[in-house]
């Protein structure tokens, strides 16, 4: 049954019942990623929570195996060169992700010895690890009961328990409390919640087009029950597009200095923007976040990586 299908729902189903429904479907229906195999770490899952933020999957996994090969422990990362993890980050965006995942290997090594810890407090104390971060840990990383709520988990049941289209654009307390009370008292019955709510949001009940036809709490949805509501929250969020955007420019100029052998002079960055005001500010902020160094020689300045 599509959205256009009858809106004759059953009430919502109780919490038990929803989760039950949900990881089922998940059992069946869930992708092999890596960061979910067998042989997991840790590590490897806070390494692929970090890469997965405002990145698609598609784009993430094989980053991640590449990285996982090279740096596999904290240690081996901490080790590293920062212009060397900012060339394996490559294109994946938002590359300051890719130095705070570096202080935080550093962190757990001198603070934990080289140990992802599993408890909570200490997870949100290493630098780049907030709430979300620091759940998903928890529950895919060591198994233990956490409340994971990312875009698609309270997408998921905003629509299914709430009625809403989609949920407000900043967490609340409210709903950070109604999702704990869904998450099983067992620590393998939660994490499977977890990932299956997730899976959930991330194939089936998507922000754009959600395939309520293959939903398997269709028939219970809030959101179906009430004929699929418009974005209460539309005005408060935020569309930006990508072309022309100082997110674009600082892109091409990081792209110019990961291909470059050696320092590269700011004539060179022509060719991944002419110069002018914009430039100059996006330059400005890739020194000031610590992506780019500069020096200053005979012929003017130069640009590079971190050593």
């Amino acid at each position: 049954m599509d959205r256009a299908g009858a809106l004759d729902a059953t009430p919502a189903p109780g919490g038990a019942e929803l989760v039950g429904r949900v990881v089922a479907w998940f059992d069946a229906h869930r992708r092999a990623l890596p960061w979910r195999a067998r042989d997991r770490t840790p590590w490897g899952v806070l390494v692929s929570e970090v890469m997965l933020q405002q990145t698609p999957v598609v784009r993430v996994e094989p980053a991640w195996r590449a990285w996982m090969g090279r740096w596999p422990t904290p240690a081996d990362l901490a080790a590293a060169s920062p212009a060397d993890v900012l060339r394996a980050w490559d294109r994946l965006g938002y590359p300051r992700r890719a130095l705070r995942l570096q202080e935080c290997a550093r962190a757990l090594v001198d603070r934990h010895g080289g140990v992802v810890p599993r408890d909570e407090a200490e997870l949100r104390a290493l630098p780049g690890v907030g709430e979300y971060t620091a759940a998903a840990v928890r529950a895919f990383g060591y198994g233990l009961r956490s409340v994971v709520l990312d875009t698609n988990v309270r997408r998921v049941l905003a629509r299914a328990v709430d009625g809403h289209a989609l949920p407000a654009p900043a967490l609340s307390r409210a709903e950070h409390a109604r999702a704990a009370v869904l998450v099983p008292d067992d620590d393998e019955a939660a994490a499977r919640w977890a990932a299956a709510s997730m899976e959930l949001g991330a194939l089936v009940c998507t922000a754009r087009s959600p395939r309520c036809d293959a939903c398997p709490v269709a028939d219970a949805c809030a959101w179906r029950a009430a004929g699929f509501p418009g974005d209460a929250h539309a005005h408060r969020r935020r569309t930006q597009a990508w072309a022309g955007t100082d997110r674009q420019v600082r892109g091409r100029l990081m792209a110019v200095l990961r291909e470059a052998p050696g320092p590269v002079p700011e004539h060179v960055l022509d060719e991944a923007w002419p110069a002018g005001p914009q430039r100059a500010r996006c330059l400005d902020g890739l020194l000031v976040d610590g992506l780019v160094t500069v020096a200053d020689g005979a012929d003017g300045p130069s640009y590079a990586l971190p050593a």
